[in-house]
């Protein structure tokens, strides 16, 4: 199989996860890894015709090979997959690599159930909370449409006393710009990249959730890969899954300094926006809506196999976190 063209679908257009690895590592470094032996093609999902919450299904029907899958769009098919970004579960990257660390074998193998191989878990930054109008803390936003991308974002949004509105990415612009939406809740540089800061006065650090993706292939597609091409991809995946962790770390900062306009920024836009402090209030709010509603939702939505999925996975590690951390 000299010379075989993998046809692959990556993430979102335009975000540096995509501009600065998917597409790099795919339309470069595997010609040259193989010595031209293996090739690849990429497209973003939102520029290939692939409707987001539909790629998993595609790639299990072998129609996307190989491709890149929001669990928050895919959720809304697979509540189970929903575990590992809920909203208010992961306020930072070593609580996410901890609950990852505990659900990767069961995140593989429920794909595995639906014909599909894992092969990695990207992260885009921070999801935070981008508004055009000031306001206090969370406990603020009553009464306020804000675009939202999961089924938890929403819960979490709702026992806010705000009104959740399911908004594509690339459409989180036109709503803003339009008023449907007054707030959106997107990546801390994606906002950025997009131009939230130029409509949006305010922002609020605190992450609701981390935009988490599965980068996987068809069962059958895997399988008939030649035995040197996969054995490098699984050497070499891994590297571009923790480039992809450590620029998306690195871009949640950097994204809330581009927003406020400082001297950091160096890959985005300066902005002129108001961070809304994080208070200890905020964390205790977030914390008792994921306790009392987003996780009995999730489950509710879920079959009685995601109570034990839950319990024998993130469940234990985020309980011996609460224990640690004290009362509060």
């Amino acid at each position: 199989m000299q010379g075989q063209k993998l046809q692959i679908v990556g993430g979102l257009a335009n975000i540096h996860q995509y501009v600065r690895n998917e597409e790099p590592f795919w339309t470069q470094e595997l010609s040259r890894l193989t010595g031209g032996k293996y090739n690849a093609e990429i497209a973003p999902f939102d520029r290939a015709g692939v409707p987001g919450e539909l790629m998993l299904q595609l790639m299990e029907l072998g129609v996307v090979p190989f491709g890149t899958a929001l669990l928050s769009l895919s959720s809304s098919q697979i509540p189970a997959l929903g575990a590992l970004d809920l909203a208010g579960l992961n306020p930072d990257i070593p609580t996410l690599r901890r609950h990852l660390a505990a659900f990767r074998p069961r995140l593989q193998r429920l794909l595995h159930e639906q014909s599909v191989e894992l092969l990695a878990v990207y992260i885009y930054p921070a999801q935070v909370l981008f508004c055009k109008r000031p306001f206090a803390d969370l406990n603020d936003l009553q009464g306020r449409r804000i675009r939202i991308s999961s089924p938890t974002q929403a819960d979490l949004v709702s026992a806010l006393g705000a009104t959740p509105v399911l908004v594509g990415f690339s459409q989180i612009m036109a709503n803003m710009q339009s008023g449907n939406t007054e707030c959106a809740v997107t990546g801390a540089m994606s906002g950025n990249i997009i131009g939230l800061h130029e409509v949006s006065s305010h922002y609020h650090p605190q992450p609701f959730s981390w935009g988490i993706a599965i980068f996987g292939a068809n069962l059958e597609a895997w399988n008939a890969l030649p035995a040197d091409l996969k054995a490098l991809l699984r050497r070499e995946i891994p590297k571009l899954e923790a480039n992809i962790w450590a620029e998306s770390e690195r871009e949640t900062a950097e994204g809330l300094a581009c927003n406020r306009g400082e001297p950091t920024c160096t890959t985005g836009r300066k902005g002129h926006m108001k961070e809304v402090a994080t208070t200890r209030a905020d964390i205790d709010r977030v914390q008792s809506i994921l306790r009392d509603t987003v996780i009995p939702r999730w489950l509710q939505r879920c079959t009685q196999s995601c109570k034990e999925l839950w319990d024998n996975t993130i469940g234990p590690v985020r309980q011996a976190a609460v224990q640690r951390s004290g009362p509060r």
